[in-house]
């Protein structure tokens, strides 16, 4: 009875506030006229396509914009108007702060100015010779302008050619105009003149004009050879261009100084003797970097023509190395002449800052995780960059975490110890290519090895060991590979307790994922990648992994099925992500993500090794449940069981899909209203395990409910939920509460829930990331 008061009292105070903001007449100042907007009205001469994108257009140089209605009221003038008040109260500034608007007066409004800038606007999109007018329609106290424009047909190019002149860059820009977009018939515009331009301007400077200019190209526009509404378009130089702006220039020399000091904006000293590399000219007065290893980097040589874009990615791989903090290459117009004047001749300098040679950094973290552990960890890691003289970087790192399981029954006395140490070699080039094979960006070679312990009290103590070896390289601005031809991870169960060798004995499933000790295979990576753009509102991103182990292994083993005494993983594995963004306004966007992951075993392997497996729920999958808390499938462990269920929620297939809208909150807290569901599943052959497993204690129904059918959709798990994140400049701190509406491990017909107030399955989980979840 007191909910349905309260929500009478809301409704009703709601009501009472709109009906107010309707009614903001008696806030109009004495003699001001609230302005309501304009309209616009066109009349055509003549018959031509895009009329509606004309008028869109158009009707977006009228200014200025009313006031925002709502429903036909304007809830924003209002707060305004009553957080104007001697008195207003703290919810009305609350409310004029957060969506307040100043009113907009016809006073302000200038309709003459707006028709100079329709008709502005016409011209340049060759609609010449239209007209334009306005008419204010006043009222006690509202006013608005209605406009008109009459539209004459447009002018469309008939030839664009360019005229003749004995200057090297004629030749140039005559080859440069037969790729032109320009076509015939194309109706006159002047945005599309200004692109042409900046795009002839841009490909010379690739060719050598050093010094050539956008604006120091003409068009002329002719429309007295035609009366039928043509023109042809004659491209030139502006008169009296200085010689030097017409003129290639070439990289005369070349003098790069390793070891530059940005603070003290110094240069070595010592040129007498410098280092000499393919013509090009090293100088540091302390030996930072080997030469001969630093000249592959660079994509331009003496006697080459001056290339503006060559430069560009050529100090974009010097700072990919990741010894440099920074990167400047400057060009100096020399004063002689090459082949009798007709080309000018550039030095070039290249100024590299050295980042802090060796560093070291330590990580203090206190970590909550959705499946209950919580406790401290604490990363130290030792950089060493430059290592060989080559940009080779070193990196040694040590961790150490311990958590403890905070809920309550069998679980609280649950408790973890991981340590271990990793090394990193990354050397900046494709060992054994050269990096003048990759033109885009500098390739790395990175050799990776590592030791891990981790101890679960009551359980086990699980060791393992890892190395690889492979490449990292970017094709383009969106495209990133990764490639692993060599990746090794040998692990071994030790210290296994009494309790968790009873649910080995009991889920051969689990038993078999453990015994796989040695994975050895082929990764490789595919990325595109477009949301770093934020110039495109409908980026996109899709990724897939591939990951193959064991065949060579079968090829050595004389069929054992084991290497040097141990059991080795044999399946191939591909997994795909796919978002889709739509952004608008100001830090709005709508994300759809999709994502799918197979894995197959094969050959000796009756399963995926546990560390390969899918795992749904938690803070980066299906937030309303926790962390590998769902499937496969439908099944549902004992809940006497409840040791074993955390490591039974795997599977070698998984689904999932994600929809979240993100929007502002205030300054850099922003929030995010979500769905997500999916689920993981078995695929395969597990007869023999099933036959293992009716003979045990434990419950039969891991493959018959969680091996995937087709009716799989009727056991995905979905949630709603919303969070607040908190952003600076792109590091996140997240939170995100979610509730489940549809619960797999439920009876067939009683899997949906009321999210946040239902009764089946956990009501609410909150996740805390770092990042975002996609």
């Amino acid at each position: 009875m007191k909910k349905s008061i309260r929500k009478y009292l809301f409704l009703s105070g709601l009501g009472i506030l709109l009906i107010q903001s309707c009614s903001i007449e008696k806030f109009i100042p004495e003699g001001e006229r609230l302005y309501t907007g304009a309209q616009l009205e066109l009349d055509t001469i003549g018959e031509f396509k895009g009329l509606k994108d004309v008028k869109t257009e158009l009707v977006n140089l009228i200014e200025p914009n009313p006031n925002t209605r709502f429903l036909g009221m304007r809830p924003a003038l209002f707060f305004y108007y009553k957080a104007q008040r001697e008195k207003p109260g703290f919810i009305y500034r609350f409310l004029n702060k957060s969506f307040g608007e100043e009113p907009v007066y016809f006073s302000e409004v200038k309709p003459e100015k707006v028709e100079e800038l329709l008709l502005n606007r016409l011209d340049n999109n060759g609609f010449f010779y239209s007209r334009t007018s306005s008419e204010p329609v006043l009222k006690e106290k509202y006013a608005y302008v209605n406009y008109a424009a009459t539209v004459q047909q447009p002018y469309t190019l008939e030839n664009y050619q360019l005229d003749n002149d004995s200057l090297p860059i004629y030749r140039e820009l005559s080859d440069l105009i037969k790729d032109t977009p320009l076509s015939k018939n194309d109706r006159f515009d002047l945005d599309l003149l200004k692109a042409e331009r900046e795009r002839l301007n841009f490909n010379l400077k690739q060719r050598g004009y050093y010094n050539s200019q956008a604006n120091l190209l003409i068009f002329e526009a002719d429309t007295n050879q035609y009366k039928n509404k043509k023109f042809d378009l004659f491209l030139r130089l502006k008169k009296e261009v200085p010689k030097k702006s017409a003129m290639p220039y070439i990289i005369d020399s070349i003098t790069v100084y390793p070891n530059y000091s940005v603070e003290g904006d110094t240069i070595p000293k010592s040129r007498q003797n410098p280092v000499t590399v393919n013509e090009t000219d090293f100088i540091q007065n302390e030996y930072f970097f080997k030469p001969e290893l630093l000249e592959t980097y660079l994509l331009f040589k003496e006697g080459d023509l001056y290339n503006a874009n060559t430069s560009k990615i050529t100090s974009d791989r010097l700072a990919s190395l990741g010894s440099y903090k920074y990167v400047n290459i400057q060009y100096r117009e020399l004063d002689t002449t090459m082949t009798d004047g007709d080309y000018g001749s550039l030095a070039a300098d290249i100024y590299l800052a050295p980042l802090t040679k060796r560093s070291l950094r330590a990580e203090v973290q206190a970590v909550t995780k959705s499946n209950g552990f919580t406790g401290p960890g604490v990363q130290l890691t030792y950089s060493n960059r430059n290592l060989f003289k080559g940009g080779e970087t070193l990196s040694l790192s040590t961790h150490f975490s311990y958590e403890s399981q905070l809920s309550s029954g069998n679980n609280s006395s649950l408790s973890s110890i991981a340590y271990g140490i990793k090394g990193d070699l990354i050397f900046p080039r494709s060992i054994p290519f050269s990096p003048r094979n990759f033109r885009y960006s500098v390739p790395k070679t990175k050799i990776s090895t590592g030791i891990d312990f981790l101890r679960r009290s009551q359980l086990f103590t699980l060791s393992s060991i890892n190395g690889s070896f492979g490449y990292t390289w970017k094709e383009n601005k969106y495209v990133y590979h990764q490639l692993d031809p060599v990746s090794i991870n040998y692990s071994r169960l030790s210290n296994v307790t009494d309790e968790f060798q009873t649910i080995l004995d009991d889920n051969p499933f689990l038993r078999r994922s453990f015994e796989q000790r040695f994975i050895a295979g082929l990764m490789y990576g595919f990325t595109y990648d477009e949301v770093s753009d934020l110039d495109k509102d409908y980026p996109i991103f899709f990724s897939t992994n591939m990951d193959i182990a064991g065949n060579l292994f079968s090829l050595l083993d004389g069929g054992s099925g084991t290497i040097v005494g141990s059991e080795y993983a044999q399946y191939a594995k591909v997994d795909a992500d796919f978002r889709f963004y739509l952004r608008w306004g100001k830090d709005q966007s709508l994300v759809t993500r999709v994502y799918a992951g197979w894995g197959v075993p094969y050959g000796n392997s009756e399963t995926m090794p546990f560390i390969k497996q899918f795992f749904s729920g938690g803070p980066y999958s299906v937030r309303a449940f926790d962390i590998r808390s769902l499937g496969p499938g439908n099944f549902n462990a004992q809940e006497d069981e409840s040791t074993t269920d955390y490591f039974d929620r795997s599977g070698n297939l998984k689904l999932e899909a994600n929809l979240e809208y993100r929007f502002p909150i205030y300054s850099y807290l922003k929030g995010a209203f979500f769905v997500d569901a999916g689920n993981v599943w078995l695929t395969g052959n597990y007869d023999e395990l099933e036959a293992d497993q009716r003979n045990s204690n434990f419950s039969n129904t891991l493959f018959t409910d969680g091996t995937f059918e087709s009716d799989w959709i009727r056991e995905v798990a979905a949630g709603f939920g919303f969070g607040a994140r908190v952003d600076i400049q792109n590091f996140v701190i997240r939170l995100d509460l979610a509730s489940p509406f549809r619960v797999p491990n439920r009876p067939i017909n009683d899997r949906w829930n009321i999210p946040f107030f239902g009764d089946k399955g956990n009501k609410m989980t909150l996740n805390f990331a770092i990042g975002y979840p996609f």
